[in-house]
C-alpha cells in the first residue's frame, strides 16, 4: 500500500509509530504529515512533518496541504477520542471524530487516493463508514489479528477514491 516517493497524512498520529513506518515506507522522497491533539515527540525522518492540531478545525487540512505540498496518496486515520467511560458520551465523542474525519478526507486525499481508518464498532460508525466509504471504489472492513481478544477495533481500507 505505501510506496516510496509516496506523500502520506497520519491523523491522529500520536504516539508516531505509523509515522515511523510510513516514514521508512515511502523513503527519502516521499512526505508524511501528521496531526494530534497531543504534540508528539521529534522524529529522526527528515520526511516526516508532525504538529498538533484539532481535526474539527478545517484550518488543519490547510497546514497539512501546505506542509505535504499537496494531496495525499494515502490517508491513515488512527485517531480516537480520550474515553470518559461514560458510553453515551463515548459513542457521541466518537462519532463527532469520524464526522471531522469524513470531512478531511475529500480535502486531502487525492484522486485514485487510499484510506485506512480505525473505527470503533457501533452504529454510528458504521453509518460513517458507509458515508465515506460511497466515495471510494473498494471498501472492506478489517479485524487485524494484532488488535486484542475481545475489542471492538476494525479498520477500514478503502481505494480509489472518487473526488
Amino acid at each position: 500500500m505505501l510506496r516510496p516517493g509516496q506523500r502520506v497524512v497520519d491523523l491522529g498520529c500520536w504516539p508516531g509509530g505509523w509515522l515511523q513506518v510510513a516514514a521508512k515506507a515511502v523513503g527519502a522522497k516521499g512526505r508524511v504529515v501528521g496531526v494530534d491533539l497531543v504534540q508528539i515527540e521529534p522524529l529522526p525522518f527528515a520526511n516526516v512533518i508532525a504538529f498538533s492540531g484539532d481535526l474539527s478545525e478545517p484550518t488543519v487540512s490547510k497546514t497539512i496541504l501546505e506542509q505535504l505540498q499537496g494531496p495525499a496518496d494515502v490517508l491513515l486515520c488512527d485517531a480516537a477520542p480520550k474515553r470518559t467511560g461514560v458510553r453515551s458520551a463515548d459513542r457521541a465523542r466518537e462519532e463527532a471524530l469520524l464526522e471531522a474525519v469524513e470531512a478531511r478526507v475529500p480535502e486531502l486525499l487525492r484522486a485514485g487516493g487510499t484510506l485506512v481508518m480505525k473505527l470503533i464498532e457501533s452504529p454510528e460508525a458504521h453509518t460513517v463508514a458507509r458515508r465515506i466509504g460511497s466515495r471510494f471504489g473498494s471498501v472492506r472492513i478489517l479485524g487485524l489479528q494484532a488488535t486484542r481478544k475481545g475489542s471492538s477495533e476494525k479498520y477500514l481500507l478503502a481505494t480509489d477514491f472518487e473526488t
